[in-house]
């Protein structure tokens, strides 16, 4: 009989208690020195190959842990240095500047790793000379090793590294071929060192466009089994499905394939003989990108059918577990709900039971996971009843004749100013936070606190003199948990952190049953702010779209069900605002493009669903009344026909770390809605300079009439510090302030 192997992809980097987050922060806020900060993550690395050594994992990923981001950490061994920051030593200072920008340059790009929330540096190629660093990766496994953990190495692969690049002369082959000899460097010193196999992950490989990269593929293969390594590598797929029979001919040990998120063509391309019997499968038959606990009978069932084709069988994740919270082992849920749970470690947990199973004939473990399972299919959280019919999703009026009546009830300035909503979250508002929440303040000392946070920044804002302000969200420790934590159907943790860029973690709230607006969720800090001042203050939501997918979603109901429960409830909420008055309502959808399948076919129907909530959550105001939306870091050429048909009075979206590149998506596009391209990177300390943003603003004049454009920076403004804010705002508004009067001038 054949012997069941397990194996895992990746481990999240942040900790149970976001232990890595804080370290990097301490070392930038000079809290940490170097040598500390190496110690604590050394030691966080150590506990968490432990960890997976626990499961009994026949092979243990290293690779995955990094400094900031694989992808940099990739871009820093081949020496792909943006060209602003080359001609420095190679250490962790650079890294983080190019990821964070300093004083002197900017950051470089951000942009989501497929279609999900985490975020990666873009590697830039222009006038870079590629060579190999210090092989970090070699040190990473030797250290594995030397605790006596089975690992295997994991490395971006060329084609993938090459696809998520920008920049340079070069073709995308010429790019490939300079690499290849620093790869096969690299891959030989890990096979020298004794691993048995090298995970090269080239998601790139189940996209669209993956045909046009088979023929450098093919190259860059047989590259590497020329030079001794086929029988040491693993290509492993995530997210989608693959064209099979290609990858079956490359000359390599295994495949890595997603059986969980692959619509079942993984499957049915390996039962029609696709795949060679003599490979090793690496089978992704966890979930590696939502928390509910897997069907642990029919992944039995799947096994059973994988074995009859393939004589050597690894079960395992569908992705890295980068993508799910580290345990549940500090939560204190429901227990009717958490045995529904599954987090990094139990997912481990699945595959040795399922190990145990088939190995051993040892059922214990998997019968307790089987019926956990089943009691939880059990458990009542539906059936409510909605009323979609009664709510309208156009809005009353076209643009033209709603922009007339928000005119003249507004009477904005040429080129308003505002922010998109956010401002820091400060140690003081956090620690006020948390002591209101574990009873150790009064609810009335909190929101106490809350107004007098609030009433400064409305002052603040208008010393700036910002056009249109707003409340600064002090009350939300995230904008799609906030609203998790007040909606029903909705779960949140205490420690279900993951990692959205950088050091950047939110804590995804999780829909168990259906969605219901119970009362208000904003009004009363919206209200209460613009009670202080004559100008007008934003409320501020989270659009469905969102919500869902920064949310760890149901899987018993269709996406586009449980989506339209939610943008009902937002449409609660924006009447809510709308009847107390607040004349600008902003409805974010900053993950509607994060959303977006990988494949093409699938675009119009999740791009006609995701407009349709929206508008259902937005279009029953009236004309008068304002809605916003935004958007953050994304390539929105695909999507923006759908951007338009939102029917948003104002958009705003990211166009600085992208440097103006995304105005040219409006090219294509007669854009006669109210538009603000960001016009400067809140992602970094750095402070923009005036004929920064001037140079911005004229650029996007050049594509957007200006009747119709706002001036805001690219996200909200949380992350920041103070003085970091009030210091770029009063830099946007001086800008602004000049082009109107230069406008004014000229006309005289």
């Amino acid at each position: 009989m054949m012997t069941i192997k397990t194996s895992n992809l990746g481990f999240p980097r942040l900790g149970r208690k976001r232990e890595w987050k804080k370290a990097i922060e301490g070392y930038w806020s000079k809290k940490l020195d170097l040598d500390t900060l190496h110690q604590q993550l050394t030691d966080l690395h150590k506990e968490n190959l432990l960890l997976q050594k626990n499961y009994n994992l026949s092979s243990i990923p290293v690779g995955d842990f990094s400094l900031y981001d694989h992808i940099l950490d990739t871009s820093l061994l081949f020496n792909i240095i943006p060209e602003r920051f080359q001609g420095r030593d190679i250490d962790d200072d650079l890294l983080f500047d190019i990821a964070r920008g300093n004083k002197e340059h900017v950051a470089s790009a951000l942009i989501k790793w497929f279609n999900t929330n985490y975020h990666y540096i873009v590697p830039e190629w222009d006038h870079a000379e590629p060579k190999l660093n210090h092989n970090v990766l070699l040190e990473r496994f030797n250290y594995a090793k030397s605790l006596n953990v089975n690992a295997h190495p994991v490395i971006v692969g060329p084609i993938t590294f090459v696809k998520l690049s920008k920049g340079g002369d070069q073709s995308f082959e010429e790019k490939v071929n300079t690499l290849l000899p620093l790869y096969k460097e690299v891959l030989q010193s890990l096979k020298e060192a004794g691993a048995e196999y090298i995970q090269i992950d080239e998601p790139a490989l189940v996209t669209d466009d993956s045909a046009d990269y088979e023929a450098i593929t093919q190259a860059a293969y047989e590259y590497f089994a020329e030079a001794g390594l086929e029988n040491h590598i693993v290509i492993q797929t995530y997210f989608e499905r693959v064209n099979l029979q290609f990858l079956n001919s490359l000359p390599v040990k295994g495949l890595g394939l997603d059986f969980v998120h692959d619509h079942n063509f993984n499957l049915e391309q390996i039962k029609a003989g696709d795949f060679d019997k003599n490979k090793t499968l690496y089978a992704g038959i966890i979930d590696g990108r939502n928390v509910w606990a897997a069907d642990i009978e029919a992944k039995k069932e799947l096994i059973d059918t994988l074995q009859n084709y393939t004589n050597d069988l690894v079960i395992q994740p569908s992705a890295s577990l980068l993508h799910v919270p580290v345990s549940l082992d500090d939560e204190t849920l429901e227990e009717s709900i958490a045995e529904g749970l599954s987090f990094a470690t139990e997912k481990l947990d699945e595959l040795d039971a399922l190990r145990r199973l088939f190995n051993d004939n040892d059922a214990e473990k998997y019968n307790q996971l089987k019926a956990r399972y089943e009691r939880f299919q059990n458990q009542s959280f539906k059936n409510l009843e909605y009323d979609f019919d009664s709510v309208r999703t156009s809005r009353q009026s076209a643009f033209k004749t709603r922009k007339q009546a928000q005119d003249k009830r507004l009477n904005l300035p040429d080129l308003p100013t505002t922010t998109i909503g956010s401002f820091p979250q400060s140690q003081e508002v956090r620690k006020y936070r948390a002591d209101w929440k574990n009873d150790r303040i009064s609810d009335e000392n909190y929101q106490s606190f809350l107004n007098n946070e609030i009433a400064r920044w409305i002052k603040i804002q208008e010393d700036i003199g910002l056009d249109v302000l707003v409340h600064g969200e002090f009350e939300r420790n995230d904008m799609v948990e906030f609203f998790g934590e007040k909606l029903q159907g909705f779960l949140v943790t205490k420690f279900g952190w993951v990692q959205s860029y950088g050091s950047r973690a939110v804590k995804p709230p999780i829909i168990y049953g259906d969605v219901k607006w119970a009362e208000p969720l904003t009004v009363k800090e919206t209200l209460y702010a613009q009670s202080l001042t004559d100008k007008p203050v934003k409320g501020m939501l989270t659009g469905p779209v969102t919500i869902l997918n920064w949310s760890f979603e149901r899987v018993d109901l269709p996406r586009e069900e449980v989506q339209d429960q939610i943008a009902l409830a937002i449409n609660e909420e924006v009447l809510a605002l709308e009847n107390e008055g607040i004349q600008i309502i902003q409805v974010d959808e900053p993950a509607l493009r994060e959303g977006l399948p990988l494949r093409s076919e699938y675009h119009e129907d999740y791009l006609n669903k995701s407009v349709h909530s929206f508008k259902l959550a937005t279009s029953s105001v009236a004309d008068e009344t304002q809605i916003h939306t935004h958007m953050c870091y994304s390539q929105f050429g695909q999507i923006i026909h759908a951007i338009y048909d939102l029917d948003a009075d104002v958009i705003s979206i990211e166009t600085s770390r992208s440097h103006g590149d995304l105005i040219k998506d409006f090219e294509d596009i007669t854009y006669d809605l109210g538009i603000g391209l960001g016009v400067y990177d809140i992602h970094s300390p750095r402070i923009p300079t005036e004929s920064e943003v001037t140079e911005a603003i004229h650029r996007a004049l050049q594509e957007i009439d200006r009747s119709l454009f706002w001036v805001n920076p690219d996200c909200g403004l949380k992350t920041r510090k103070e003085d970091e804010v009030v210091e770029a705002l009063s830099v946007l508004v001086n800008a602004v302030d000049k082009l109107r009067k230069s406008t004014n001038t000229a006309t005289v």
